[in-house]
């Protein structure tokens, strides 16, 4: 089992990282198989779904991809490391990354996106609210060239919330994402979504990614400059273990965070174009 402990703010390059845990010849056969993919999971106190969550992910067919989960746990201190190492007994795929730092959702998912061994990514959450079953029909949307991302969305016909979701949660996340599509200027249903597949070389082209708050997907396609935004509609479970992490507090990150992206686009990015042109 991969078990690092990270410290630092932000990591070391990528290919500096990985080429410590793979031989040269091995990594390099491993970029070359275009449809194997990594799953980053950020945990926090979520030791009872992982179980569950895990069994899931095995029921899966994925074909012939091979494919590895990471599990990068925010120092939860709950009994998430003994059994993620009894896990990997018997799951020779899943692996564990130990955050040692300030407490982040999407610093957890960045710490994923740079230990990464293969070249597509799924992101999601580790509390059952997304449903892993998806994931290859999202693989096979992102395997059309034209493709930058895949979401699995709420919004879109097919897609739904569950019935148990308070009305409040519904009304903030349907003004949250209504926000987020000025932003990108983008029809884009659920671009708040948390259940994400990207190339990582697409990861790679934008600017450096912020931890702000906890919508690491709108950070991403607003910075790796997604035109192409495919979606999939996908049923979002309700959680039944554990509690949500979403708090006053939170909800003050997200409207900083699309001032944040809203500079990036109007002074940062247009300068860019501009010298460039």
């Amino acid at each position: 089992m991969l078990q690092l402990v990270v410290k630092e703010k932000y990591l070391p390059p990528l290919a500096a990282k990985t080429r410590t845990l793979l031989s040269l010849s091995t990594l390099n056969k491993l970029e070359n198989i275009s449809m194997d993919f990594t799953i980053v999971i950020p945990t926090y106190h979520e030791v009872e779904n992982i179980p569950e969550l895990v069994k899931r992910i095995s029921n899966v067919n994925f074909g012939n991809r091979a494919f590895e989960v990471l599990l990068v746990d925010d120092n939860s201190q709950d009994g998430t490391v003994e059994l993620v190492n009894s896990l990997t007994k018997k799951y020779s795929w899943l692996q564990f990354i130990l955050r040692d730092g300030k407490k982040s959702l999407s610093q957890s998912v960045i710490t994923g996106f740079e230990n990464a061994r293969y070249p597509l990514i799924i992101t999601m959450d580790a509390d059952l609210s997304h449903p892993p079953e998806a994931i290859p029909t999202m693989l096979d949307l992102l395997a059309q060239p034209q493709v930058d991302i895949v979401i699995g969305s709420r919004y879109i016909s097919g897609g739904s919330i569950d019935h148990k979701w308070p009305l409040r949660r519904k009304l903030a996340s349907w003004l949250a994402a209504f926000i987020a599509r000025l932003l990108l200027m983008s029809k884009t249903r659920d671009p708040l979504s948390g259940f994400i597949a990207i190339r990582k070389e697409t990861l790679m082209s934008a600017g450096p990614l912020k931890s702000i708050g906890w919508k690491i997907g709108l950070e991403i396609m607003v910075k790796c400059h997604c035109k192409n935004i495919r979606e999939i509609p996908i049923h979002f479970s309700q959680r039944r273990l554990g509690m949500s992490k979403l708090n006053l507090k939170i909800s003050l990150e997200y409207l900083y965070h699309i001032i944040q992206l809203t500079y990036y686009k109007i002074f940062i990015f247009s300068s860019k174009r501009t010298y460039r042109t």
